[in-house]
Formats: C-alpha cells, sequence, structure tokens
C-alpha cells in the first residue's frame, strides 16, 4: 500500500479499503467525497471529551494531517478523508488507529 506516488497521496483501492477497515471497528465506511471513514467515541464527561480531542489534536498537527469533527457534551464524532487523494489513503487509516489507540487510554482511566 503506497501512501504516495512522487508528491501525490494515492487513494486507497477497494480492496485496499475492506483490508484496512477491518482493523478498524467502530469506524463505518460512506463513499461520498471519495470516501471517507466516521466513528463516534463517547466519554463520562466534557472535560474528558475535550481531553481527548487535545490528544488526537496534537497528533494530527504533528502529522499534518487533521480529522473534521463534531463536540457535544460528552460525544466526540470524528470523520476522516484526504482532500488531496479526493477520498480515502492510508493516512486516514494511520490516523484511525492512533485515535482508537488515545481512546483506549482514555477508557482505561
Amino acid at each position: 500500500m503506497s501512501m504516495k506516488r512522487g508528491n501525490h497521496i494515492q487513494r486507497l483501492t477497494d480492496p485496499e479499503r475492506e483490508t484496512a477497515l477491518r482493523s478498524l471497528p467502530g469506524w463505518t465506511y460512506a463513499p461520498e467525497r471519495g470516501g471517507c471513514i466516521t466513528c463516534e467515541f463517547l466519554f463520562p464527561d466534557f472535560v474528558r471529551a475535550f481531553g481527548f480531542m487535545t490528544q488526537v489534536a496534537l497528533h494530527a498537527e504533528k502529522n499534518n494531517h487533521h480529522p473534521e469533527w463534531h463536540n457535544v457534551y460528552k460525544r466526540v464524532t470524528i470523520t476522516l478523508t484526504t482532500h488531496d487523494a479526493k477520498g480515502l489513503s492510508q493516512r486516514d487509516i494511520v490516523l484511525a488507529q492512533t485515535i482508537d489507540e488515545i481512546y483506549q487510554g482514555f477508557s482505561a482511566r
């Protein structure tokens, strides 16, 4: 699975996407905008939800790949897609895996 060809980020093929999504339970694929994945995360309160978002934001900024998200009280909904690839790329899969790891850390508290 190649993330870049030259300076262009490649959109995942259907088989690549299907394989990658098997490792991301809870994430839902939608074909809109060339493909995106979405997951909802629940927390005991707003402070923990905001802390989670902060950790995800720091990681996203470091890797220059930013989520689309929505927060209402203790619920955070995240959508990932790669605009440069006009759809889902390996960058989204890696970020989703990282987001899941961050969430697991919050769930363990």
